[in-house]
């Protein structure tokens, strides 16, 4: 992906949503809102017409039509260009390789569809090892805290961090046994798979 583009979670919502066909933004919040996408991120009416309006500055959608219902106001229709999808799963493969942004993951999976299925299996089993190595790393100096003595209510925090690096693992585990599986549907079995792609099988966690 180019420097001169900074996708956001929400930028990238909108690449996907118009990579559907082109609409106008109140119909872009209406199915993001209906599809409850945005429990993954903060929507309000300004920032995403802001969102539009750089996606447009940069070059990754375009007008491509004004139209007029009754006496509301002209609402313009978006387009994707030629450069958005690249953009787009550029910063989906990069998304699903990341074990630190939670909120850039989670859109990440919600569009890993637009990736090839080898390809996502390979970043997510990845992510999954490096999950697996903090949640260890973290397990073990928690151990150590506690045969030193130190009182268990100074562990909460780090005790539920491990809990929850645990349970990511096992989802994570499950999920990338589903998609080895070639009975479980995927869009992305079309795409031609990337360069030095494979498929990897993650260990149980």
């Amino acid at each position: 992906m180019s420097d001169a583009v900074k996708l956001t979670p929400l930028g990238a919502i909108v690449l996907a949503l118009l990579n559907e066909g082109d609409m106008h933004p109140y119909e872009m919040m209406r199915l993001l809102r209906k599809r409850r996408d945005d429990r993954m991120v903060r929507v309000s009416n300004g920032t995403f017409y802001h969102t539009v309006a750089r996606l447009e500055r940069d070059g990754l959608i375009a007008e491509v039509g004004v139209d007029r219902d009754g006496n509301r106001p002209e609402r313009t229709t978006y387009t994707l260009q030629p450069a958005a999808l690249p953009v787009l799963t550029d910063w989906v493969r990069r998304g699903l390789g990341n074990a630190d942004r939670a909120a850039e993951f989670r859109v990440a999976l919600a569009e890993a569809h637009n990736l090839p299925r080898a390809e996502v299996i390979d970043l997510l089993g990845a992510r999954h090892e490096t999950l697996r190595e903090e949640r260890d790393q973290l397990h073990q100096k928690l151990e150590q805290a506690r045969t030193r003595g130190v009182p268990e209510q100074f562990l909460i925090e780090v005790d539920r961090h491990v809990a929850m690096l645990s349970g990511e693992l096992s989802w994570s585990a499950g999920l990338l046994e589903r998609l080895a599986d070639p009975g479980f549907a995927w869009v992305g079995d079309r795409l031609a798979p990337a360069p030095g792609a494979a498929a990897s099988d993650a260990d149980s966690p």
